[in-house]
This record gives structure tokens, C-alpha cells and sequence, in this order.
């Protein structure tokens, strides 16, 4: 009988699936990240591994399994594990692309708006019973129709961000390594450079993968080519943006608001963020709905009864 652990609880449909193809399935059950320790006391003679992005598979780690044919990311990242030398010791790395598309487009979408008419900081406002009534120039926001959204990594996400703000009337540009037909047909989209994108863009979301080129990508003389009255808004990952030279920005009020869903070293945040009035953070909930965690769930369940039924993995990164 195989054996799969997997390092958090997640929907039970998946376990479900495991057992019934006929896996013997251990959930570490506590809802925190797992030790170094607990990690290696159950990996080492497991079949098959789903991991989190809290969990780090270094080659240290990976060198203690003896039996592993697959880790299957619970996450379409996987910037937690060395992918090239699992392959070199034979294991599959698998990820979760698609599923999680729309859920986090909603989000990114949420965020443009949270920040674009101020409702984190109106909400607030209004239950400080500081509202004295209607005023002309309270809490003055911006509309979406005719700005420039700018996409920054036209992937899937980047896609289906800008097809959803397309609907709001938004005009879009993008950065991409190689050029996105299906969103220049769907939205009119122009593909430009990053830094014309950065100093032309009303509204920046970020949707690049975290490797060794994009970390700080953002930094601060990127940073500093984006519009005074712009809006920053990232859902990939919180290391792609220089979090220092952001906070700096964002205090002089150089760039207008940020949206921010991911951070540099979460779960510890920044303490600069919680005292600013102009950003608006969520605790990494991009792909936090229902449906998409439970697409999650089963997709990494059917890569690992794929490989250990001698079967191409569904999703190999």
C-alpha cells in the first residue's frame, strides 16, 4: 500500500480520492506549519509528498527520501522546493495551475477596487463615527473606466485580471516575455516594455512567479517610475517588491495606494504596514474560496495516483 503524507490538513475530498485508489494517507493535523523534525520523521519513507509553501524542500531534505516519487505543491508556485535536483534524484514536482485562476483574478480584482475607491479606509472611518454627513470632496477616490491597467507577467492570473477590469472599461497594457494574442484579442491589450508600463500605468498588478531574476524585481528604481497618483496591487508573491522601498513610497504619498495580499516574510508583516492609511492588506486569501481549494486538493491527489500508478504526472512543473 503506498504511502502519502501530506504536511497540512486539506479538503477531504482529496484524501478521500487517495484512499479509495488505495493509499495509505497520514495528515499532520495541526494547523501550523510542521517542524523540520515532525517534516522528516514521516517523509522518510513515504511514496509520495503533499507540501505546502511553508514547507522548504532543499536538497538536504530531499536527499532523506528514500521512496518518494512525488511531491505534489499544493500551490501553482513552487519556489519551496528545488525542482531541478528532485528531477536529478528522480521526483516528480507537481503544482496546482488553473484552478486557482479565477479565485485569485476575484481577488486581485477586490484589491484594485478596495484601493482605487478607499473602502478599507472608509469603512474605517465610518466606524470611528467620524461621519458627519455627505461632503463633496469626502474620501475622494478613482474610477476605473479609461484608466490604464498595467499587467506585469501576462500568465494565466494577469489574463483573466485584465478581462475582468477590461469589463469596467479599464484601457491595458502588459509586460510579458513573449506576447499574449488571446488577451490583446480579448481586451485590446499593447504589450510594452516594463519600465514604459511602470511610468505610464494608472493601476500596477503584479502577477510574476518568484525565482532567483524577480526577487525585489520592484526595487526601488522601478519603484520610483510609477505614477505619484498609481495604485500597486500584488497577488503572485510578496518577494517580488523591495517591501522597504515601498512602505518609503508610500508614506510620501509617491505612490498613491498599494493592494497587497502576499508578503516578503509572512506570516510577519512589516509593522510600517499597519500604521499606513493608504494600503490595503489581506493575509495571502488569493485563492481561498470553496471551489478553488478543493480544485487544489484533488488536482495535487490525482498527480500523485498518476505517478504511483506508473501514469504521466497531470500537472509536472
Amino acid at each position: 500500500m503506498p504511502k502519502v503524507f501530506i504536511t497540512r490538513e486539506i479538503p477531504s475530498a482529496a484524501i478521500d480520492l487517495l484512499r479509495k485508489h488505495g493509499h495509505k494517507v497520514t495528515v499532520y493535523r495541526k494547523d501550523s506549519p510542521i517542524s523540520a523534525k515532525e517534516l522528516l520523521k514521516n517523509i522518510k519513507d513515504s511514496d509520495a509528498v503533499i507540501s505546502l509553501l511553508t514547507e522548504k524542500f532543499d536538497k538536504a531534505l530531499i536527499d532523506q527520501l528514500k521512496n518518494c516519487k512525488v511531491i505534489a505543491n499544493y500551490a501553482v508556485g513552487y519556489n519551496n522546493i528545488d525542482v531541478e535536483y528532485a528531477k536529478k534524484k528522480n521526483i516528480i514536482v507537481t503544482n496546482t495551475p488553473d484552478v486557482l485562476t479565477d479565485s485569485t483574478a476575484d481577488l486581485t480584482l477586490a484589491l484594485i477596487l478596495a484601493c482605487a475607491r478607499r473602502i478599507v479606509e472608509a469603512e474605517k472611518f465610518l466606524r470611528a463615527k467620524k461621519y458627519k454627513g455627505w461632503k463633496p470632496n469626502l474620501l475622494l477616490g478613482m474610477e476605473l473606466k479609461n484608466n490604464v491597467l498595467g499587467i506585469l507577467g501576462a500568465g494565466r492570473i494577469g489574463t483573466a485580471v485584465a478581462i475582468r477590469a477590461k469589463a469596467f472599461g479599464m484601457k491595458i497594457v502588459y509586460s510579458n516575455k513573449i506576447r499574449n494574442e488571446i488577451l490583446e484579442v480579448q481586451t485590446k491589450a499593447k504589450k510594452i516594455s516594463i519600465d514604459n508600463l511602470l511610468k505610464t500605468s494608472d493601476i500596477v498588478s503584479v502577477h510574476l512567479p518568484l525565482n532567483s531574476k524577480t526577487f525585489h524585481f520592484l526595487n526601488k528604481e522601478k519603484l520610483n517610475l510609477m505614477k505619484t497618483n498609481s495604485i500597486l496591487v500584488n497577488a503572485s508573491r510578496g518577494e517580488v517588491i523591495d517591501e522597504k522601498e515601498l512602505i518609503k513610497l508610500l508614506k510620501k504619498k509617491k505612490i498613491s495606494c498599494a493592494g497587497l495580499d502576499v508578503f516578503e516574510n509572512e506570516p510577519n508583516l512589516n509593522d510600517e504596514f499597519y500604521k499606513l492609511n493608504n494600503v490595503v492588506i489581506l493575509p495571502h486569501i488569493g485563492s481561498a474560496t470553496t471551489e478553488a481549494r478543493t480544485n487544489m486538493a484533488l488536482l495535487a491527489a490525482k498527480n500523485v495516483i498518476a505517478v504511483l500508478s506508473g501514469k504521466k504526472a497531470i500537472t509536472p512543473v
